[in-house]
This record gives C-alpha cells, structure tokens and sequence, in this order.
C-alpha cells in the first residue's frame, strides 16, 4: 500500500509541477509579445526594399523608380540616401496600377498544398509559414490553415492559443451540434493578403472522435470523415486563391482529411539516414490507408506532388549522399531548390518572425541574402507549379 501511495503522490507532483511551468512561460512568452509588438500585442511587418518590391510585382527596379519619377502610382518611404521603401500595402497598389495582379479565374480551382511529413524536425511549419507569406507578398490571396495542435504555425503569426481565446478548426471539423462555419474562424495577418486559420490542442480531439463517430450506426458524417475539411474550404473557396496546410507530424485523421481535400502535396525532407528510413515508413503507411480510401469512393487527385529537401547543408558529404540517393530514385518529383539551412531562419524564429519579416541589419549581409535566395527560389518553384496546373505559362 506505501508503495502505491508514494507512486500516486509523485504523479500528482509531476503533473502539478508541468502545469504550473507551462502556465509561467506562457506568462513570459506574452510579456515578450508585449514587448515586442507595443502598444497593443499585435504583430506589424515592415518595410520592402525597391529590388524586393520589383521581385513580387514582377518589374524591374528601374521601372519601378521611372513611376516614382513621373510622379505615377505610390509614394514610397525615401531615405535621405535617396533608398525607396514601399509598404505591403503599396505593393498590392503597385501590382493593381500595372495590371499584374495574379489571381485565379472563375476556370481556375482553389489550390490546396499539404505541407506533410510524419517526423518532427523535418522544417514543416517553417516551410508552410514562408510558403504562404511569399504567396501573399506575390499577390496571391492566401489561407494558412494550422492543423498542427502544438499551434507553431499560429504561434509564428501572433496568435497564443492558450492566452488569445480564438477558435481553431476543430469548430468546424466536430461532429456535434456545436460545429461553426470556417468563415467564423478565419483570422487576419499583419500580413495583406494572408488570413490564418489558427490551431490549438482541441484539434487533438478530432483524432479522438473520429473513430468513435465512425462506428456509430447513424453517423455518415463520421463515415465521411476525410471530406470535412473540403467542404469547410468549399464555403470560402471564392476568397482565396490557395490555401497552405501544415499538418500535424503524424499520420492520423487529421492529416488524412487534409490530404484529400489537397491539389497538390509537398513533403518536407531532412537529408540524413533516420530521417529518410523514417519517411519510407510514412510513405508505406500513407499509401495503404490512401488506398482504403479510394476503395470507399474517394479519389485522391492530385495535380503536383514533391519532395522537398529542408535544413540542407551543401557542405555535407553524408547529406549530398542522401540527396543524390533521393533524386536517382524519383528526380521527377523532387523540388529542384532546397531550402537551405541558415541561422537567419532560426534566428528570427526566436522573436516569432520569418525571414519576411526581419529586418536584414540584424543580420550579417550575407548570411540573410543566402536564407532568402534559397526561400525565395522554392516558393517561386511552388508559384510555377500552381501556374502550370492552372495551366498558365510561367515567366
């Protein structure tokens, strides 16, 4: 019996004493957000440069500077060194004025990518982030759906699930009566163009109710799990002109339900040995249960899938090896760029930021220009295979 009684006492100490440090760096993280984005908590975003304004309006510099000239369009921030400084805001003004706006026609489907892969580390949440911020700055109106229930992706766009009290999408993927519509869930961004659908741990009971739902005899909704996030997109598919999923890093009801809702799927890869034996588990177990669920009506269509190398280090022996493995096997579906591992990415992460966000003084010159050729080359890549399955010529 003291045995029993000492093990209950400990447990009870345990999960007390986790509750309690989990409550203060919640506490500390908001005084950070306080700090960080005065005077009311909420993130702003910076000023673009002229040569990054040019890069997602499509135009030269120098054509940019002749409007300025001839006094045509936005009047930018100009510098006493005569450097020009145009806000998000005027970037979508821009691409208005010279009719370079990129979004879809009534012909053209809502895009959906699934950012995927069922082992934490593989840069998952970092890609989807920068993914749907450099859709939104291209002009393109973007959703980031966070179905991830550690909230990383909500946590990088300002939102602190515990502390903030917004809804998540498990309000719209419930079986009970209580379920909302996704328009009632949608969040703005600092970010024009961008809306976030948030994340919190309710979206862990999604994996608890579903198979309970799917037994009972009079629940089809159950039976029909995996349309559920379609047809939550469904009611906002006039909205957008695509959507970023990051999913969970595990094969479960979530993930599934996002990958048949999805057009188009990019699995994130870390190049070393564990990680790759670990995704062809993912991939074995992920084409079995796709294939149940073909057998029950519902095709898994997509228009593009690829494999897309993270935190790649070009100086790596042992992680060259392992991507000219991956691409001697299926160089048809890898990305060509990779997305190179650069301090600035984790750096910026600290004060919950992107790459988009930052400003370059913080960091040395050429480390900030490497991490954003390498991410602005892969979310260009992605830009190309959204128009190709449009069926737009790109460039």
């Amino acid at each position: 019996m003291n045995v029993k009684t000492a093990t209950s006492e400990k447990v009870s100490s345990f999960a007390d004493t986790i509750l309690d440090q989990g409550s203060d760096i919640s506490s500390k993280l908001d005084m950070l957000r306080q700090v960080k984005f005065p005077p009311n908590a909420q993130k702003t975003l910076r000023q673009f440069s002229l040569a990054e304004v040019a890069e997602f309006v499509g135009v030269s510099q120098s054509y940019l500077k002749k409007l300025h000239l001839q006094g045509k369009g936005v009047e930018p921030t100009t510098t006493s060194t005569g450097r020009r400084y145009y806000t998000a805001s005027q970037i979508d003004e821009l691409r208005a004025l010279l009719d370079r706006v990129p979004r879809r026609q009534a012909h053209e489907k809502l895009q959906v990518i699934a950012v995927v892969n069922f082992k934490g580390g593989s840069g998952k949440t970092t890609t989807s982030a920068h993914l749907a911020q450099y859709l939104a700055l291209r002009g393109f109106r973007t959703l980031a759906v966070d179905l991830d229930p550690q909230a990383s992706l909500t946590a990088l766009y300002g939102i602190q699930p515990e502390l903030d009290n917004k809804p998540s999408f498990y309000e719209s993927l419930r079986y009970d009566e209580n379920r909302k519509s996704i328009v009632d869930i949608i969040q703005p961004t600092n970010f024009p163009n961008l809306d976030v659908v948030p994340a919190n741990l309710e979206l862990q009971e999604y994996e608890y109710e579903t198979p309970i739902a799917m037994q009972r005899k009079d629940s089809s909704a159950g039976k029909l799990f995996y349309t559920r996030i379609g047809q939550a997109l469904e009611e906002v598919d006039d909205r957008y002109d695509v959507v970023v999923v990051d999913c969970p890093p595990q094969l479960g009801y979530l993930t599934l339900t996002a990958l048949t809702a999805a057009t188009s799927v990019l699995i994130t890869v870390h190049p070393q040995m564990l990680d790759i034996m670990s995704m062809s588990q993912f991939l074995l177990m992920l084409g079995d249960i796709l294939k149940s669920v073909e057998q029950v009506g519902v095709n898994v269509s997509l228009d593009w899938f690829r494999y897309l190398i993270t935190r790649y280090e070009p100086t790596d022996i042992p992680q060259q090896q392992m991507v000219g493995f991956m691409q001697s096997m299926f160089a048809q579906q890898m990305m060509k760029n990779h997305m190179v591992k650069s301090t600035a990415v984790s750096d910026a992460g600290l004060t919950k930021q992107s790459l988009y966000e930052v400003e370059k003084s913080q960091f040395t010159a050429s480390t900030y220009d490497r991490a954003r050729e390498s991410m602005d080359a892969v979310n260009a890549e992605v830009v190309d295979l959204m128009n190709a399955a449009w069926g737009r010529r790109n460039g």
